[in-house]
C-alpha cells in the first residue's frame, strides 16, 4: 500500500531545540500519535501507520530529539538521553498540537517502552494504548536475543562474539552477521522497503542516540538501557492496550508477557507471518487490526 501524503508538516519548540512533526488524515476522530523506535531510529519505518488516516481519525508521527528532522546534538553524553527527556518531548508535543485531551498512542519497540512509560503516569488525555514489538524489561529482551543469537548459523555466532570481544562491532564482517540476525528478526522482506532503509540510514548517519542508550545493534545492548524494566508498574496503566508482536519478532512472547499479566485491561495479537516490523511485513491486516481496537476505544 502506498504511504498517503502528509496534509502538514511542522516542528514544536522543546527546550529550545526542535521536534519535527507529520500529521496524515482529517480530525474527525481521537488522534493517534506514534512513537518510533531505536531509541534514535527516526520515524520513517513506521509511516505505513499512516493508512490509519484512512479510518477517519488524524496520524502525528514525529522525530524524537536527536534523530531525523528534529534538532540533532551530537555532543550530548549519557547523563541527557534518558526516557524522562522523551516523556517531556511527548508531553510538548501533544499540548502544542492542542491534542493532549484526547489521543491514542502506538509505540513500536523503544517507542512502546516509552509509551508505557508515559501510560504508568495516567495522563487524562490517552484513550486507547498500542505497545507494538516492545519488551517490558531490557532483561527479558537480553535473555530472548541470547535465545535468537543461539539458533543463528555457528559461523555467524563465532564472527559477532569475536568482533563483540574485539570492540570493533563497525567491522564489514561483524555488520553482515549482524544482517543475517536482522533478516530473521527484524524485518524478513527482502530487499527492505525505503522506509526501512532510510531508518538505518538516519542511525548510521547519527548513531549518537541509538548507541549511547542502546548499543551498536538490536542484540547487543551495552547502552543506558541496558538495565531499565517498567514490569513494576504496569498495574497502574489504566488505558485499554493492544499488544503487537510477530511470530519471528526478536521481541517474543515472553518478552511482552509482564505487559498481558499485569495491565488491567489488554489485549494481544500475534501476526503469524511477521518479526519486528508487521506494519510493513502485514501492512493491510496491522492496519485493520489496529483500526479496529483504536475505534472500540475512542
Amino acid at each position: 500500500m502506498a504511504i498517503p501524503e502528509p496534509n502538514h508538516t511542522g516542528t514544536v519548540d522543546f527546550n529550545g531545540w526542535s521536534t519535527w512533526y507529520r500529521i496524515t488524515g482529517e480530525p474527525d476522530r481521537t488522534p493517534l500519535v506514534v512513537l518510533h523506535g531505536g531509541p534514535g531510529a527516526g520515524h520513517d519505518y513506521t509511516l505505513s501507520i499512516a493508512g490509519i488516516a484512512g479510518q477517519g481519525r488524524q496520524v502525528v508521527h514525529y522525530d524524537q530529539l536527536g534523530i531525523g528532522r528534529s534538532t540533532h546534538l551530537p555532543d550530548k553524553g549519557a547523563d541527557f538521553w534518558t526516557v524522562q527527556l522523551f516523556l517531556d518531548e511527548l508531553d510538548t508535543l501533544l499540548k502544542a498540537l492542542g491534542i493532549a485531551d484526547a489521543y491514542h498512542v502506538l509505540g513500536q519497540s523503544w517507542g512502546g517502552m516509552l509509551a508505557a512509560e508515559h501510560a504508568v503516569r495516567r495522563p487524562p488525555g490517552l484513550r486507547g494504548l498500542v505497545i507494538a514489538n516492545s519488551p517490558a524489561s531490557m532483561e527479558l529482551w537480553l535473555a530472548a536475543a541470547a535465545e535468537l543469537r543461539a539458533e543463528l548459523p555457528p559461523e555467524v555466532q563465532h564472527t559477532l562474539l569475536a568482533h563483540e570481544a574485539a570492540g570493533t562491532t563497525d567491522h564489514p564482517d561483524y555488520l553482515a552477521a549482524e544482517q543475517v540476525f536482522n533478516e530473521r528478526h527484524v524485518c524478513r522482506l527482502s530487499p527492505n522497503p525505503p522506509e526501512v532503509q532510510a531508518t538505518w540510514e538516519n542511525i548510521s548517519a547519527d548513531p549518537t542516540v541509538y548507541h549511547t542508550m542502546n548499543g551498536p545493534n538490536e542484540f547487543h545492548v551495552v547502552g543506558t538501557l541496558k538495565d531499565w524494566s517498567v514490569i513494576d508498574r504496569l498495574h497502574l496503566i489504566e488505558a485499554p492496550t493492544l499488544l503487537v508482536s510477530g511470530r519471528y519478532d526478536e521481541a517474543t512472547p515472553e518478552t511482552l508477557h509482564p505487559f498481558a499479566d499485569r495491565i488491567p485491561d489488554v489485549r494481544w495479537h500475534m501476526f503469524e507471518h511477521s518479526s519486528h516490523m508487521p506494519h510493513v511485513e502485514e501492512e493491510e491486516l496491522y492496519l485493520r487490526v489496529v483500526g479496529a481496537f483504536l475505534d472500540s476505544n475512542d
